[in-house]
């Protein structure tokens, strides 16, 4: 699973595929984004797992806070109970969001707390950038985690201190856009590229039949209402979505060491280079040897004799050679026939590219 993640985040950093897109695909539209929330609250219910209210002030103090709301006046009191915990609640309210519809909350505890698992989130106010109230979260978490222990040994299993509340949240505060009244708007590319952001104005121009795109950077394109277009910017945008663009993308190698990953792009060429592998093997033995002094000999005594033996293994392989321009498929092949492993192969990118032959960017993860 982990090799997976890798992989498809290194293909994500290569560069978008050779196929056609959909613009949809490839390019955001201004003003349709979420916006991330924010707030503190109390997670309560725990099983004795909560944080420990002697080291947590912050959570004492806000469960006297909480109880005194309801009349409860805890202030002189010793409070000593481990079934509550100070947790931040996270979400991200969705382009527009309309008032009371819900949306997802992540749970995390910021105390001692052991676990969150079967508590409960009491109401908590999420706030934006603004410091505006926007949502009200509360409900039962879900723990993907657990934590189990006895009297000499325990185990963990995931996070139990991290959990989520699916359709936790109410939305209280609607962000106001008006998308369909507005007469131009801006596609942004997810990828900027000079090549792509003409070819997506071309193919928008060329479906409407005039000039209402412009590639104004390899990152935005502009797109105007046309005049004669019967319906407003939501209708137009639906339509444009659809159409599919070839996107260009820069030679880029993406390495990741730490999992041997390595993605390349099509674009990737290579000069006329010589390339030599080859792996060195140290074994070093130790096989001690006991010395006695003869049988029934009243002089000497039993020596262990050191014996160390030292072997060393060299696997030299033909020097290899590519010719000029190499392509992504002949530099994979070259390699493979050199019988390098991956991790020999990203040195050898490394130094390809140190030497001035690869003519592509290198990234490493």
């Amino acid at each position: 699973m982990r090799l997976l993640i890798a992989l498809f985040a290194a293909l994500a950093l290569a560069g978008p595929a050779g196929a056609n897109s959909r613009i949809k695909d490839i390019a955001d539209v201004e003003g349709v984004r979420e916006n991330q929330l924010v707030g503190y609250g109390l997670v309560v219910g725990l099983n004795g797992t909560g944080d420990s209210l002697r080291n947590a002030a912050f959570t004492r103090q806000s469960l006297s806070a909480m109880l005194e709301r309801f009349d409860v006046n805890t202030r002189e009191a010793n409070l000593n109970t481990r079934n509550a915990a100070a947790v931040m609640v996270t979400a991200n309210l969705p382009a527009f969001g309309t008032q009371g519809t819900r949306m997802d909350v992540t749970i995390s505890a910021i105390g001692d707390a052991s676990s969150l698992q079967g508590g409960t989130l009491i109401a908590t106010p999420l706030i934006g950038a603004d410091g505006q109230v926007y949502a009200v979260a509360q409900g039962a978490i879900a723990v993907g985690g657990f934590q189990a222990q006895g009297a000499a040994a325990s185990v963990t299993r995931g996070v139990p201190t991290a959990g989520r509340i699916a359709n936790g949240a109410l939305i209280e505060r609607e962000l106001r856009f008006d998308l369909a009244g507005r007469e131009t708007v801006r596609l942004a590319l997810r990828n900027p590229d000079f090549t792509t952001a003409r070819r997506m104005a071309e193919a928008i121009n060329a479906y409407l039949g005039a000039a209402a795109a412009a590639a104004v950077d390899p990152a935005t394109v502009t797109l105007t209402r046309p005049d004669f277009f019967r319906g407003d910017m939501v209708a137009l945008l639906a339509e444009v979505e659809q159409l599919r663009v070839r996107p260009d993308m820069m030679a880029r190698v993406v390495i990741d060491e730490a999992t041997g990953t390595i993605v390349m792009g099509e674009n990737v060429r290579v000069s006329t280079v010589a390339i030599a592998q080859g792996n060195l093997t140290i074994s070093v033995s130790e096989t001690p040897v006991a010395s006695q002094p003869a049988p029934f000999s009243e002089q000497g005594e039993t020596v262990v004799l050191p014996r160390t033996q030292v072997e060393v293994t060299e696997d030299i392989h033909q020097l290899g050679v590519l010719p000029e321009s190499v392509s992504l498929s002949e530099l994979v092949d070259g390699l493979n026939s050199l019988g390098v492993s991956p991790r020999d192969m990203i040195a050898i990118l490394q130094a390809i590219k140190a030497a001035g032959a690869l003519q592509a960017e290198i990234e490493v993860l």
